[in-house]
């Protein structure tokens, strides 16, 4: 009966040190990790680490992130995460060389606004409890895709224009 309780142990530790394993595994979630660096012409290193949601049929507005006027971690899981290692311009506003959480909102008219916010070490969609931390605030304007992206993606150029890509809608800032 001992032998027979040590073993039920034993495979029961086994099983939970698995199943924990897998959960830290951030590569199998259904909005994998990614993170996209460049240095950019101004010698300054820009970096973004966000998770990558996908489409999966959905209507983006409607039924998935972005949803006008409604704050989004441009993102899932944890916190989109913007870095630059030296100070910067961003479409003609200064940001200091650091880690911010980045944040969007559609508007009207194509206008996307983008926030940078200097808390950026957390999980979800907490702006409201952060939003007394936002450093900064630019509006652009979104444009569309023809064809649509799976999975959201940034891109980075070596000319500092940084791009979201997600369903059909593209958003471009410019970073200095």
């Amino acid at each position: 009966m001992n032998r027979f309780l040590s073993l039920a142990l034993l495979g029961g530790s086994l099983l939970a040190a698995t199943a924990g394993h897998a959960q830290t595994d951030k590569s199998k979630r259904p909005s994998p990790p990614a993170k996209v660096s460049q240095v950019i012409n101004t010698g300054t290193t820009v970096s973004i680490d966000y998770s990558q949601p996908s489409v999966k049929g959905r209507t983006i507005g409607k039924d998935l992130e972005p949803l006008k006027d409604q704050v989004w971690r441009m993102g899932a899981n944890e916190a989109t995460v913007f870095e630059v290692d030296k100070d910067v311009t961003i479409e003609g506003n200064k940001l200091p060389a650091g880690k911010y959480s980045i944040w969007g909102v559609v508007r009207d008219n194509n206008d996307f606004n983008i926030i940078f916010n200097k808390d950026w070490d957390f999980w979800g969609t907490k702006y409201n409890e952060h939003r007394d931390s936002d450093v900064m605030s630019i509006v652009v304007k979104s444009r569309p895709l023809v064809t649509p992206i799976e999975k959201l993606t940034y891109t980075i150029d070596p000319s500092g224009k940084v791009t979201l890509l997600w369903g059909n809608m593209a958003v471009d800032f410019h970073v200095q």
